[in-house]
């Protein structure tokens, strides 16, 4: 929401705010335009007349009072994806969809389109180096958008991407998440079936093959859209030397910049959306090279050079069942001579609620030590049951499972963990509560 603030606000238009707590990056971004709300919290007085239309985020009640003051005074009200849609429904819509991959898919995208001097409209979901912000709206020819699934706001029960009618997608794959409003596999699928339909017409869908649920969706849409392109893409054959990425393609051999097979994958999906984009391969794999990541998705946050051997830390935004196997597979695919611990927060809903939880069985069976961790608080504040530890055990299919259910619990978990010769893996959607666990780690092993 404070990207598209500040983008609106560049564009010349009068841009207000309200929200009950702001935090960094974000407070000192809208500080620095002068957008900063003073005070925080929800003041009707803001809400009149003169202002043409209200954006709504996700996280606001329907009772919110500025909301109920903007419908009492007649105020056009809209979602984030609606509002998007609106300024974007004149331009070539490229969206990147999938339960998992999409933040690093549309990074890896405008990093490629940046290298080659390409000029797009975006929306995504994490920051990228070299980049301001991440919602930029000049009325270029092309928009690429992040295509989340998620409910578009509390008056608006749409699934996001329903809103972008895209000339061009990719998805990923298909992993039932979002408990609390898909009550069942079948119908989060059924969100993807309804997304493809509602594309433009004659458009292309480039999507992976090895995933199951996702050909049910494509064996279901394909002959309703005869109109719609179908690429399928596969997981290419790669190597890992070295700690180095690299895909063995009839071109030769590319080395990458990203760290996980799962980025092979990644890498192969948006080189064939480039192509329906009217980007050669030879031009993607130059510019796809010094890519990175995005920000919070496989980040390398520590290298601890000790005379035992190294340590190193990641931190990743995984928290789906999918994502978490994806990524501890990678990391010990990646690091096979190290020891992998891996600590995963318990924190969006569905991952704390005892009907989804099952299905993150064999999800870190990957990694040698293994920690689920999660706030007896935060349940309380999603209104759900307490977890116990067996719980846990039973859901995850691990008994050597250590589990933490507070702050120092978790920091001594890390600390403990730290050694020479491993590779720690800190995987949640969250904060771990606050938890300071890079500097843990290194405090650890400065001793």
């Amino acid at each position: 929401m404070h990207n598209l603030a500040l983008a609106l606000h560049d564009l010349g238009h009068n841009v207000t705010g309200s929200d009950d707590a702001i935090h960094d990056p974000s407070r000192s971004r809208l500080q620095a335009s002068g957008l900063l709300p003073d005070p925080m919290g929800w003041h009707t007085d803001r809400i009149h007349t003169g202002i043409d239309v209200v954006i709504l985020g996700m996280h606001a009640r329907q009772d919110n009072p500025e909301l109920e003051r903007a419908n009492a005074l007649n105020i056009k009200v809209v979602s984030y994806p609606e509002y998007l849609y609106d300024v974007a429904k004149n331009q070539r819509r490229i969206v990147v969809g999938g339960s998992h991959g999409k933040t690093t898919i549309t990074a890896m995208l405008l990093h490629v389109l940046d290298q080659l001097g390409r000029q797009t409209d975006f929306m995504v979901g994490a920051q990228l180096a070299g980049f301001d912000r991440m919602v930029q709206l000049t009325g270029a020819s092309d928009i690429l958008l992040e295509g989340d699934e998620y409910l578009s706001s509390p008056l608006d029960l749409t699934p996001k991407f329903h809103w972008y009618r895209p000339h061009l997608t990719i998805l990923t794959g298909v992993a039932w998440d979002h408990i609390n409003v898909f009550p069942d596999p079948e119908n989060y699928r059924l969100q993807f079936v309804t997304y493809l339909l509602r594309m433009e017409q004659g458009g292309s869908v480039v999507w992976f093959e090895g995933d199951a649920e996702l050909r049910k969706v494509m064996n279901e849409v394909l002959p309703q859209r005869p109109d719609l392109v179908s690429v399928p893409y596969n997981a290419p054959q790669h190597s890992i030397v070295d700690g180095t990425l690299t895909l063995h393609l009839e071109s030769g051999l590319h080395p990458l910049g990203t760290i996980g097979a799962h980025n092979a994958l990644n890498t192969i999906g948006a080189m064939e959306l480039c192509a329906q984009w009217g980007i050669s391969n030879a031009e993607f794999l130059k510019a796809v090279q010094g890519f990175t990541g995005a920000a919070g998705r496989l980040e390398r946050k520590l290298d601890i050079t000790l005379s035992t051997g190294d340590c190193t830390v990641f931190r990743d935004f995984a928290h789906a069942p999918s994502k978490v196997k994806a990524t501890t597979d990678s990391i010990k695919g990646q690091f096979t001579e190290r020891k992998l611990i891996a600590i995963l927060e318990l924190h969006t809903f569905s991952s704390l609620n005892p009907e989804f939880l099952p299905t993150y069985a064999g999800a870190l069976d990957a990694a040698d030590e293994a920690w689920v961790c999660w706030s007896p608080d935060v349940l309380r504040h999603k209104k759900l049951p307490p977890l116990s530890e067996s719980d846990v055990h039973a859901a995850f299919g691990r008994k050597d499972l250590g589990t933490c259910n507070s702050v120092e619990e978790t920091t001594a978990a890390a600390q403990n963990a730290a050694g020479p010769n491993t590779v720690v893996l800190l995987m949640s959607s969250g904060r771990f509560e606050g938890a300071d666990l890079q500097g843990a780690i290194q405090t650890a092993l400065d001793q």
